[in-house]
């Protein structure tokens, strides 16, 4: 029993949220008052100011994307939300045979970055989520 507890726990699912992302009128405007009034540390993406620590792994530091993007960024699409969130994951290849087993609606494939994987789905009201995991 004490093997199986040392395992690292590979089961596909989220794990905790990567990114909020929304429309702006004017992203600059927006990332300068936030600066400004709520501290936020910018860059040209917006903020990774968010840390916390990983419970099941307390040395690791996770961090939340902060983005505004401007009103009607295609990166949206084809959600007509004004918002998008940005999930980490665990085993996103497994999470995505089970997705695609309960007919989830699978954008674009898994795309691989020197900071992890991504592939982007649909909900069921439309709202388009961005998968990622970490490496």
């Amino acid at each position: 029993m004490e093997e199986q507890k040392n395992k690292e726990d590979n089961t596909p699912k989220v794990t905790g949220i990567g990114g909020i992302f929304f429309f702006s009128d004017n992203p600059k405007e927006t990332k300068d008052w936030y600066a400004k009034n709520l501290g936020f540390e910018m860059s040209a993406w917006g903020t990774t100011s968010f840390e916390s620590r990983n419970l099941n792994n307390p040395d690791e530091v996770e961090s939340l994307q902060w983005s505004p993007f401007k009103q009607g960024d295609e990166y949206f699409s084809p959600s007509k939300k004004e918002f998008m969130i940005n999930y980490r994951v665990q085993n996103i290849e497994g999470l995505i045979e089970k997705l695609k087993e309960n007919g989830v609606i699978i954008l674009d494939e898994i795309a691989s970055y020197d900071y992890g994987k991504f592939i982007h789905i649909m909900d069921a009201e439309g709202n388009k989520i961005e998968l990622w995991e970490p490496k």
